[in-house]
């Protein structure tokens, strides 16, 4: 499973120009699939992400988790994140889950990230969305389950 994570001050998906989700101060993650992902990958990358510390303390460092701040997450599906780029100019796409398998881990990601406490929002799953933000920092944070970065 691989997340890329934007801290951000507002975030919000649109599909065929409606609202489908928003959220203020939080983060915003993109979450990739593979088909080898199973619970155990879904818990530790939404643990990892619901305690990282990158919120500013009052400071100014990074001291703080969504968890101590009190944010909000909207979780994106992004399949093209198993995008291998390595060969060719057209990425392949054989690591990601297949849609059926893909969309019942996203749904669980969003309820673990809840059963943490950490009000969530999703986007539409296979659908073309707008997805607006204004980053704060900005900070953007790559986490992979297989811990490849």
């Amino acid at each position: 499973m691989r997340a890329v994570i934007q801290r951000v001050k507002s975030a919000s998906v649109t599909v065929k120009n409606e609202l489908v989700s928003e959220i203020g101060q939080g983060l915003l993650i993109f979450l990739g699939i593979a088909h080898t992902d199973t619970q155990t990958e879904l818990e530790y990358i939404a643990n990892k992400i619901a305690n990282l510390r990158i919120f500013e303390d009052e400071e100014g460092k990074m001291n703080c988790s969504l968890l101590d701040t009190k944010g909000e997450a909207l979780v994106v599906s992004q399949f093209t994140l198993y995008g291998d780029c390595r060969k060719g100019r057209r990425p392949s796409f054989i690591d990601a889950a297949r849609p059926d398998v893909a969309n019942e881990l996203y749904e669980q990601f969003i309820k673990t990230l809840e059963q943490l406490n950490i009000p969530t929002k999703g986007g539409t799953f296979q659908a073309m969305m707008d997805v607006q933000l204004i980053n704060d920092g900005p900070v953007t944070i790559l986490l992979d389950s297989d811990k490849q970065f």
